[in-house]
């Protein structure tokens, strides 16, 4: 319920439903630090706010853009600033801040935008993130560490000392290899663990509809290029070879 001149601030495409005191208005927001990573991953850096303009309550129905729980968040309770997945905040009431971060520690670079891109969720108002499959809160005591995989971190407290770690090299993600890039967290602080993540639950929608037959594997043909790229290598280093 939104009272007489209160908003919302939610992500694009949220929005279910809303009664007829609601004003919608698609906003920049100048916080948001990695807009431009945003852009250039084809991510929106706009947000919409829902402002009630009538004299009586209002309402908004908010949604998950997929199959997930929705997780609400007291910033008060947790200090006043937690750091987030890009795609998990859905929306915040009160004095809510989200901006978007790059994390300039190039050990801390993964692959893809999700990587790259953190949020911050600071103020002292209530966020709502989105988490799929069971949600698990941990509270870590100073100096206790926990080895999470990163896809699987939905949000967690600033005081978390948090480092990528990968389990061996990254030829291995040619060949299908699941947890290769796991987050070691350091306390003191809370975590919020979620254990099925968008990417992961759309991998196993397309394994069920699609063919098992090899040649429709979608790493298939990488497999084969990369079969031919060292028998190349090995063919020309034994000509090498034999020439010596």
């Amino acid at each position: 319920m939104l009272k007489p001149q209160e908003k919302v601030i939610a992500k694009p495409g949220s929005m279910c439903y809303m009664s007829g005191s609601i004003q919608m208005e698609n906003v920049y927001l100048h916080e948001h630090e990695g807009g431009m990573w945003q852009w250039l991953f084809g991510k929106s850096a706009s947000s919409i706010v829902f402002y009630n303009t009538g004299g009586i309550d209002g309402f908004v129905g908010i949604a998950a853009p997929s199959l997930a729980r929705i997780l609400p968040i007291d910033l008060a309770v947790f200090g006043g600033e937690v750091l987030c997945q890009p795609d998990a905040f859905l929306c915040s009431v009160n004095e809510v801040t989200v901006t978007n971060l790059v994390d300039q520690r190039a050990r801390n670079v993964v692959t893809g935008p999700e990587g790259i891109l953190r949020q911050k969720l600071s103020g002292q108002g209530l966020a709502f993130i989105a988490a799929g499959g069971s949600v698990v809160q941990k509270n870590l005591d100073v100096g206790e560490v926990l080895v999470v995989d990163a896809a699987c971190i939905v949000a967690m407290t600033a005081t978390i000392n948090f480092q990528v770690k990968y389990n061996g090299p990254m030829r291995r993600v040619v060949f299908g290899v699941d947890n290769l890039v796991t987050g070691v967290l350091t306390g003191p602080g809370i975590v919020f663990i979620q254990s099925l993540p968008f990417y992961r639950f759309s991998q196993r929608i397309a394994r069920a509809v699609t063919s098992p037959s090899m040649r429709e594997n979608p790493k298939f043909f990488m497999q084969i290029a990369v079969f031919f790229v060292l028998a190349y290598v090995m063919i020309v280093s034994s000509l090498f070879l034999t020439d010596a």
